[in-house]
């Protein structure tokens, strides 16, 4: 992966936010439908407890994560082009806090709302120390962690977001593949010993999470909050280390499509889910693993139409937008025709 510097995007962002929508699906289905509970031992119930050991709590986090590395580029690009970052970073919130506003009218555990208020309070540490706002952030998520607060963690990680903008962690990768490497290998190492002793608590029972649980699955469900920041952690450690490689990249160039697309596709995939509930009365009838086949046929569609559209259109839709109502003046959205081969 070539270094990114200056105003130029930085791709390996676009493919985890990419992975981590692919991730935020699969648990976000099952209230919005109110999937039903698995029988024991069946099929239904090995992929519940997948989910809450491997995706549950890990992709959230990241978006998190990465939304706070965007909030910190967003302001430095805005001042280094000569304007107001921080006015423009205001309207920008109060965009995505409208948006969320209408969206968790339909998705109660809808992420834009939360943050574009946790957005508007960590304004001021835009301008505090990086060696501060890296302690204080993992004071507070190493806390939060421990009490399962997984709302509140969203401010932890959003600032942990912006000190990694601040040490320009995802600029110039290849100059930093031993510590990403080394780094990994230790997430790994916690991780594994974090999922055994997450899976030592795993109840008896398959459970409804979203109608209230025992207190054994509150305890299950707490320590896979507990860890999950460090199992995200190492997710992005693998994913930045297998994208140094051009045939990786080149394959999971669909992932960079839908991860530049990430708004629009976040509501939209809140969109596919309950037009397929609709249409097919899926409500309260599908299974487990039904709501897999929905996020994969949801995946299909959505990737191949962030591919498309963004070979003819500069952003997403709902991107587009959201920029017109930032800089209060309408952007080219389709791409200009470059003469000559290819880049």
């Amino acid at each position: 992966m070539k270094p990114t510097e200056g105003n130029k995007r930085i791709d390996v962002l676009d493919y985890l936010r990419g992975f981590a929508l692919l991730g935020i699906i699969l648990v976000n289905i099952l209230p919005l439908l109110a999937v039903k509970v698995p029988e024991p031992g069946s099929a239904d119930a090995f992929y519940q407890r997948f989910l809450f050991l491997f995706v549950e709590g890990r992709f959230y986090t990241l978006f998190s994560f990465l939304f706070g590395v965007g909030f910190y580029l967003f302001i430095s690009r805005a001042n280094s082009k000569g304007k107001n970052g921080y006015v423009l970073f205001l309207r920008r919130i109060l965009a995505l806090f409208i948006l969320g506003w209408f969206h968790v009218k339909f998705h109660p555990g809808e992420a834009l709302t939360i943050y574009a208020v946790t957005g508007l309070l960590l304004l001021p540490f835009y301008k505090v120390k990086k060696e501060i706002n890296l302690g204080i952030a993992l004071i507070l998520l190493i806390a939060l962690s421990f009490m399962a607060f997984k709302l509140f963690m969203v401010v932890p990680l959003m600032l942990l977001g912006i000190t990694a903008g601040q040490y320009r962690i995802f600029e110039g990768l290849a100059e930093k593949l031993k510590k990403v490497s080394i780094f990994t290998a230790l997430l790994l190492i916690v991780s594994i010993a974090g999922l055994i002793y997450q899976y030592q608590h795993v109840p008896a029972n398959p459970f409804g999470f979203y109608s209230g649980v025992d207190e054994a699955t509150y305890q299950f469900l707490s320590i896979g909050i507990m860890f999950g920041p460090i199992i995200s952690a190492l997710y992005v450690g693998v994913l930045l280390l297998l994208l140094q490689f051009q045939t990786v990249q080149k394959l999971l160039s669909p992932l960079k499509s839908y991860g530049r697309m990430a708004l629009t596709n976040y509501i939209l995939q809140t969109v596919f889910i309950y037009l397929a509930g609709y249409l097919f009365n899926l409500f309260e009838s599908l299974t487990y693993l039904q709501s897999l086949i929905l996020c994969l046929t949801i995946y299909v569609i959505q990737l191949i139409f962030s591919v498309i559209w963004l070979r003819y259109f500069q952003y997403g839709p709902l991107e587009w937008i959201w920029r017109i109502v930032t800089y209060l003046e309408v952007p080219s959205m389709r791409k200009r025709v470059k003469e000559g081969p290819a880049s």
